[in-house]
C-alpha cells in the first residue's frame, strides 16, 4: 500500500509532500510523483505531526466495560490523533500480573486503531502494601516499562524506594500519583477561599507537593527514573524545576484540563468538573502553562477517565472523579499554548509524541517524520473550529468538561504505520487481523 500526502505543513512549517509505502516514510519533498500511488491525500492547509503518544489513559477494560473498552478507547485515541496510548492499571482485576497486562496488550492489537501499551501496577491490587510482579510484567509479551498505582498514591516511602530500585534493572519508570492520603481525606475540590465559600472539603496543594518533594529525593538517592502524573500546582512546578537543576532523573506531565480549566467552574456544583487532582486556581493554571513552555513539565498527558452517566450525574460528593480527554487534547493544547505563542507545532510534537514515547520506551512510536521512519502521522486543520458535543465521541462515556465550548483545530486524518485509522475526520475500519499481524 502506497500513499502520498500532498501539500502538508511539516510541523507547521515547510509545505511538503510525504510518500509512504508499506508503513514507512519513503520520501519527503515537493512535487513528489503520485503516478504509482494507491492513494493521494490532499493535505493543503493541514499541519503534519508525528502520531501522538499518551502516557496516561484509562481504558477501563477489564472490569468496567460499561465505561470504556480497549477498542472504544483506541477509537477515541485515533480520533484525537494518537497512535499509541498507555493504559493505566486501575482496572478490575488490577493490571498487577503478566496475565492481565498481556490481555490488555492483545486487545489493543486486535482493535488495530492504535498501539495500547499497558501500565503495570506498582503494588498488588493498588493496596500500597506489597510490590506487584514488576519483573514478570516487564518480561511479558506486553513488555511493560511504566508502573503506576494511578488513582492512588504509593504513600509508603519504603515501598516507593523499593519500587524505584526494582525498576532500575530493566530501565523502567515509576509514575506517581502524588496525593498524600491523610491530607486529602474527604477532599472534594481545590483548597482555598472558594472551597470555604462553597462548603466543600478542600484539597490542599501541599498534599501533591509533599509527595513530589519526597519522591524526587528518593529517585536521587536510588538513581532511578521517576515520572510525576498530572502535576497541577505552582509549588509542584517549582519542586520539579529544582529537582531537574540538581540532575535528578524526573519527568512530569500536565493534563489538558489543568491547562485550560480552573476551580472557578466548581461554583456550578456540576460534577463534570470533579477530577483528581482537582481543578486548581487561575494562578496554578498560569504556572503549569509556564512550566510546560519552559520545559519544566515534559509532556501533556490526557488522563482520559471515562465514567458511565450514573457515576457522574450525581450529587457532587458522590460523583466519580474524572474527565474524558483523548479527542480534545490537541485542541486544548492549541488554544492554550500554540495560539498564545507559548509553543510551536514542532514543540507540540516533542511534548505530545517524542518525549512521552521516550519516557515509556516505545521505540517505534514518537519517531520524527523523516525518511525511513514508521509512518505514524496525524494531519491537523489548525484553522478549523468545533463546538464540543458529548454525543459526538467514540468513547462509551460522555463526561467531557468541554461540552458546548468552541475549540480550535481538528484532526482530519490519523495514520498508524501508514494505514489510516481516521480519514476525513471519520474512523476507518481496520484491516482484518490476519493482515495487520502478518
Amino acid at each position: 500500500m502506497s500513499t502520498v500526502i500532498r501539500g502538508a505543513r511539516l510541523l507547521g512549517e515547510d509545505v511538503v509532500d510525504i510518500a509512504v509505502e508499506d508503513g514507512v516514510i519513503t520520501a519527503i519533498g515537493t512535487d513528489l510523483d503520485t503516478a504509482g500511488a494507491d492513494d493521494v491525500v490532499d493535505a493543503a492547509g493541514l499541519v503534519a505531526l508525528p502520531g501522538l503518544v499518551d502516557l496516561h489513559t484509562h481504558v477501563r477494560e477489564p472490569g468496567r466495560e460499561d465505561a470504556e473498552t480497549v477498542l472504544t478507547g483506541s477509537q477515541a485515541a485515533a480520533r484525537g490523533g494518537f497512535t499509541c496510548v498507555h493504559a493505566m492499571a486501575n482496572t478490575e482485576p488490577v493490571a498487577d500480573t503478566a496475565g492481565v497486562v498481556e490481555q490488555v496488550w492483545r486487545l489493543g492489537r486486535e482493535g488495530g486503531y492504535c498501539d495500547v501499551q499497558p501500565v503495570g501496577a506498582v503494588t498488588v491490587g493498588l493496596q500500597g502494601t506489597q510490590l506487584a510482579e514488576l519483573g514478570a510484567m516487564a518480561d511479558s509479551a506486553a513488555g511493560v516499562t511504566v508502573f503506576s498505582d494511578d488513582g492512588k498514591c504509593v504513600s509508603d516511602a519504603v515501598l516507593m524506594r523499593r519500587a524505584l530500585e526494582y525498576v532500575k534493572a530493566f530501565d523502567g519508570v515509576v509514575a506517581q500519583h502524588a496525593q498524600e492520603p491523610r491530607l486529602t481525606e474527604g477532599a472534594q475540590m481545590n483548597e482555598g477561599p472558594l472551597s470555604g465559600e462553597l462548603g466543600l472539603v478542600g484539597w490542599p496543594a501541599v498534599a501533591e507537593e509533599a509527595i513530589i518533594a519526597r519522591d524526587v529525593l528518593l529517585a536521587e538517592h536510588v538513581g532511578s527514573r521517576l515520572h510525576v502524573c498530572h502535576l497541577s500546582t505552582r509549588g509542584s512546578v517549582e519542586i520539579v524545576r529544582w529537582a531537574k537543576s540538581r540532575g535528578i532523573d524526573v519527568t512530569a506531565e500536565v493534563t489538558p484540563h489543568h491547562l485550560l480549566l480552573s476551580d472557578d467552574l466548581v461554583r456550578s456544583y456540576d460534577p463534570i468538573y470533579k477530577v483528581n487532582p482537582p481543578l486548581r486556581s487561575n494562578d496554578d493554571v498560569e504556572a503549569v502553562r509556564e512550566g510546560l513552555a519552559d520545559g519544566t513539565i515534559d509532556i501533556v498527558a490526557t488522563d482520559h477517565a471515562p465514567h458511565p452517566m450514573e457515576d457522574k450525574e450525581r450529587e457532587w460528593s458522590a460523583a466519580a472523579f474524572g474527565m474524558l480527554g483523548l479527542e480534545t487534547a490537541l485542541s486544548v493544547v492549541q488554544q492554550t499554548m500554540v495560539d498564545t505563542g507559548r509553543l510551536t507545532w514542532a514543540q507540540v510534537a516533542q511534548k505530545m509524541s517524542a518525549v512521552p514515547a521516550a519516557i515509556g520506551r516505545v521505540g517505534d512510536q514518537g519517531r520524527p517524520l523523516a525518511v525511513g521512519e514508521p509512518a505514524n502521522i496525524v494531519l491537523v486543520d489548525p484553522a478549523a473550529t468545533r463546538t464540543i458535543d458529548p454525543r459526538d465521541t467514540a468513547s462509551l462515556s460522555r463526561n467531557t468538561p468541554y461540552a458546548g465550548l468552541t475549540l480550535p483545530g481538528e484532526v482530519v486524518a490519523t495514520f498508524l504505520r501508514g494505514r489510516p485509522t481516521v480519514r476525513d475526520r471519520a474512523l476507518v475500519t481496520p484491516l482484518p487481523k490476519e493482515v495487520r499481524t502478518a
